[in-house]
C-alpha cells in the first residue's frame, strides 16, 4: 500500500475493485487544511475516465505491472493471435483488449507492447507512429498544384489517411497513432 501523494502518471492502481491507470495527478493544499490529491484515472476494463480525489494520507493499492513485447501474427474471428518473439509462444487476445483505435494500426509481423497486470494482458500500448503500406490511392489531378492539396489513401489495415498528391500505391507512409494523420514517407 502506498500513500496517495506517491501516485505518479502511468501507475496502475486498484480503485473500487478494478484496475485504473493514472493519466494525471495533482497534489493540492488549501490554507491550513489537509492536502489532497486529484487524479484522473482510466478504467482499464471499460476505458472510461474519471477524476477522483484522495486525501493525502489515504492508502492506495498500487498494482504490479510489466510491459511485454509481442508480435502480431493474425486475426482469427473474435480473437487476435500474438507471439512472444523470445519464446515463440502464442497468446490469444480478445476483441475487448484490441479496441477499434488499436485495430487501425495492427500490421502482421510487427511488434507491439502490452501492459500486463498479474500475468494477464489488459492493454496494447501503441507507439507514437506506425509505418503502413498504401494499397489504394487515386492519381493526383494534373494542374492541381494549390498549396497543401491532399487526397485520401487507403492503407493495408483499412485506415483512410489524407496524404499529399505525390504518394502512390505501394509506398510506405508514417502515420500518427494519436490522430491517424500522415507524418511523412517511411
Amino acid at each position: 500500500m502506498a500513500k496517495a501523494t506517491e501516485l505518479r502518471k502511468g501507475k496502475v492502481i486498484n480503485h473500487n475493485g478494478t484496475p485504473h491507470q493514472v493519466l494525471d495527478m495533482q497534489h493540492r493544499t488549501q490554507g491550513r487544511g489537509q492536502g489532497w490529491v486529484q487524479a484522473t484515472l482510466r478504467n482499464l476494463e471499460n476505458r472510461a475516465s474519471s477524476v477522483v480525489k484522495f486525501g493525502s494520507t489515504d492508502s492506495i493499492d498500487v498494482l504490479m505491472t510489466e510491459n511485454q513485447r509481442y508480435e502480431f501474427s493474425y486475426e482469427d474471428g473474435a480473437h487476435y493471435v500474438f507471439m512472444d518473439p523470445a519464446t515463440f509462444e502464442s497468446i490469444e487476445v480478445s476483441g475487448d483488449i484490441v479496441t477499434d483505435q488499436v485495430k487501425k494500426f495492427l500490421v502482421p509481423n510487427k511488434e507491439y507492447d502490452f501492459l500486463i497486470i498479474e500475468g494477464k494482458p489488459v492493454e496494447i500500448v501503441l507507439p507514437a507512429s506506425v509505418d503502413l503500406k498504401v494499397v489504394e490511392s487515386p492519381e493526383g489531378v494534373r494542374g492541381d498544384t494549390a498549396t497543401n492539396v491532399q487526397k485520401p489513401a487507403t492503407t493495408e489495415t483499412g485506415l483512410i489517411v489524407q496524404v499529399p498528391l505525390f504518394i502512390k500505391e505501394g509506398e510506405v507512409i508514417k502515420v500518427s497513432t494519436a490522430d491517424g494523420s500522415y507524418m511523412g514517407r517511411a
